[in-house]
């Protein structure tokens, strides 16, 4: 269901997803709604078909089916959003979640952290106030006798 007032989904700067990938499918959500809980088809569900995608890079394509591959089915990636009354918001809820989805999936993995060890002043900082603290509980105690 394309629609003209937008042309695509903009991941990030280099992609948008042009609405002819997207297809909605629509259902009856649990939860409130009232009277029009059982009328109303508010479930949204956004699928895009990121093994058939033609606005993707060979690279882009790869790292989505990896990196989102317990998220799909047959090179699929489906985004339910059931949370509001209004099947409209729930639309904007999944177009956003995949908008996230995908620009995480992207984004190049963090740099390796590199281990470090506490300074020498920092232990003995640290010795100290475990004294301190000791030395406070002491005299705390009942005298000795």
């Amino acid at each position: 269901m394309p629609a003209t007032h937008r042309p695509g989904l903009r991941v990030g700067p280099g992609l948008t997803i042009p609405e002819s990938e997207l297809s909605w499918r629509f259902s009856r959500s649990s939860g409130p709604g009232g009277q029009g809980v059982n009328t109303a088809d508010s479930r949204a569900e956004l699928v895009w078909d990121v093994a058939g995608s033609f606005v993707l890079s060979e690279f882009q394509r790869e790292l989505l089916l990896d990196r989102l591959s317990g998220r799909m089915v047959d090179g699929t990636l489906t985004i339910a959003a059931s949370e509001h009354r209004a099947q409209l918001r729930n639309r904007d809820a999944a177009r956003a979640r995949l908008t996230e989805l995908v620009a995480g999936a992207l984004r190049p993995p963090a740099p390796p952290r590199r281990p470090t060890k506490p300074s020498r002043g920092a232990k003995q900082r640290r010795l100290d106030a475990k004294k301190r603290r000791t030395d406070v509980k002491r005299l705390r105690r009942p005298p000795h006798d």
